[in-house]
């Protein structure tokens, strides 16, 4: 079975721009619009071990979903990278003691991502 990635992201052009980048890499991807829904795929597809999110998204942000998540039983396992134009320090720190794993800034460079990505899958960090 293909790795699988979660894309949780309410621009479907970021969207589409993840899942080209990943599935060429050789990832099965799914996606979501934002926190809500993503929740929903971890807990139906217990197979996804990486997590792409952006911040800014309506009903549940990013944030929002990595909180919720570590409390999760289903999402424990889960390593997540936050995908966003945000630079903020404040903001990257309070992702990292959330337990993000990685922040990259859009627009992203596709290698970076999928470096990014295949490092955690690989190394099973949750």
């Amino acid at each position: 079975m293909e790795p699988q990635v979660l894309i949780v992201d309410d621009s479907l052009l970021a969207r589409k721009q993840v899942v080209q980048a990943l599935s060429t890499a050789g990832f099965a991807v799914l996606q979501a619009v934002d926190g809500v829904e993503a929740l929903e795929q971890i807990s139906q597809h217990p197979e996804i071990r990486v997590v792409v999110t952006d911040v800014h998204m309506r009903r549940m942000d990013g944030f929002d979903l990595l909180e919720t998540a570590r409390r999760t039983e289903s999402a424990q396992k889960v390593s997540f990278i936050i995908l966003t134009s945000e630079t903020e320090r404040d903001l990257m720190h309070r992702a990292k003691l959330l337990g993000a794993k990685g922040w990259i800034v859009k627009p992203f460079k596709a290698d970076l991502l999928v470096a990014a990505v295949r490092k955690l899958y690989d190394t099973g960090e949750g």
